[in-house]
């Protein structure tokens, strides 16, 4: 599959670091950060590669040439006059007959592009793009899916905004030239609002959810953090070619306030520290999964939008404090019946409902996570028996009587966190 880079932009938010290099020349670890997206690239057999340029387009052209230096087949489309975000895909026509990689040049990222090719065929449709939560959602375009991962609403950074799910636009994207073909549009072309979010309403767009490491440089402080990232090794680490280490966390009562069945989205109420501590956990390289019993489902208290809406409440708490969570697997089931107003085809005994371990065993299939690195964090002895069950260390959190099962206990989240986690790690 053919990619395509961006690498035209000023990047005039970080010029007080460095303003006499284009963005995506900026270092990392003594390379630039673009030469780290061709390297991923170039490892995964992703060898054919047209850079866009335009500002002091000559350094990244003097730099990497040809590109047989770096194991890769590079040619170039100079911008003469600024083209945008967009534009200079509808002056190549002849090189995007097929789908193809559409890439920010100035994002540090470590990903299975080949897991991401599979999944935008799998889907079949128009354009599927990277998403991922981050630490900012405040101030990123935020993107809502249907169930099967379909994008059905677009919300950029000046749109109002109340409760929402921290999913946000990576600058990653599989596009196929039918949509070139489609809006045929010319000059300069903003990507997002002329030819992405207007595609919304077709529904020929998906979301392609990943953890994996992708982020932008776009202000001094992240581009310090990507550096510190890059020198712990943790970027590299957070591709799912590699396993990966979890705290599995049990939502009432460990992340939130314990208020019985949770049916309204004014009842989720995080505990304090919650969010610092799923903050560190973020920081530290490990999976933040949160693992649920909801037999609210089941129950018929909550529709599964109901319940999703509730859920997206949570991510908005989070991220107003710099903290998310990177999926969240529950279980609609209850094995009891004969009450009012059940939804009967979820009352049965089935194989995720805690204590069993089965949503911590779909988590690890799907992001490749070694179970026995990692964590499982709840207020419950079902959490203890489904952590251990699967093969996790399980931590008892709050103060009630301890489980003899679990591997150690915390007064809350954030005291294991702080006391225990980064400790052993």
């Amino acid at each position: 599959m053919k990619v395509v880079i961006m690498a035209g932009g000023k990047g005039t938010r970080i010029a007080s670091v460095r303003n006499n290099i284009p963005k995506p020349m900026m270092p990392v670890g003594g390379k630039p950060v673009l030469e780290h997206e061709i390297s991923c690239l170039a490892d995964q057999g992703y060898t054919d590669i047209t850079l866009v340029i335009g500002h002091m387009g000559d350094i990244i052209r003097e730099y990497f040439g040809n590109g047989r230096k770096f194991g890769v087949s590079i040619s170039y489309f100079e911008e003469k006059e600024p083209l945008g975000t967009g534009g200079a895909l509808f002056q190549m026509p002849d090189i995007l007959q097929d789908d193809f990689f559409l890439l920010n040049g100035d994002i540090m990222l470590d990903i299975d592009f080949k897991r991401m090719e599979k999944y935008h065929r799998e889907k079949g449709g128009w354009v599927t793009l990277f998403t991922h939560p981050n630490d900012h959602p405040g101030d990123s375009a935020l993107i809502s899916a249907d169930s099967g991962k379909r994008i059905t609403g677009w919300i950029n950074k000046e749109d109002e905004r109340t409760i929402y799910k921290n999913r946000v636009n990576a600058g990653i994207h599989v596009i196929s030239p039918k949509l070139l073909k489609e809006r045929n549009l010319s000059g300069r072309v903003d990507l997002d609002r002329e030819m992405l979010k207007p595609l919304v309403a077709a529904g020929k767009m998906y979301v392609y959810d990943s953890p994996e490491y992708v982020r932008d440089m776009g202000t001094p402080e992240r581009y310090h953090r990507v550096c510190e990232d890059y020198k712990s090794g943790k970027i590299k680490s957070r591709n799912l070619r590699l396993r990966q280490k979890a705290v599995f966390i049990d939502r009432d009562g460990t992340i939130n306030q314990y208020r019985g069945f949770i049916k309204r989205t004014e009842d989720m109420v995080l505990l304090e520290g919650a969010a610092k501590a799923i903050s560190k956990i973020n920081q530290s390289g490990y999976l933040a999964i949160v693992v649920t019993n909801q037999p609210v489902i089941a129950r018929g208290d909550c529709t599964f939008a109901e319940l999703e809406r509730i859920h997206d409440q949570m991510e908005t708490l989070l991220g107003m404090e710099g903290a998310w969570v990177d999926d969240i697997f529950f279980c609609p089931h209850h094995p009891d019946k004969g009450f009012a107003g059940e939804r009967t085809e979820y009352k049965f005994d089935c194989d995720c409902r805690k204590p069993k371990p089965g949503l911590l065993f779909l988590a690890a299939e799907k992001y490749n996570i070694d179970l026995g690195r990692s964590y499982m964090a709840g207020d419950s002895a079902s959490d203890i028996a489904a952590g251990n069950a699967a093969g996790c260390r399980s931590i008892y959190i709050g103060k009630k009587e301890v489980p003899q099962a679990a591997y150690a206990a915390c007064d809350s989240l954030l005291d294991f966190v702080q006391s225990h986690f980064l400790r052993i790690g």
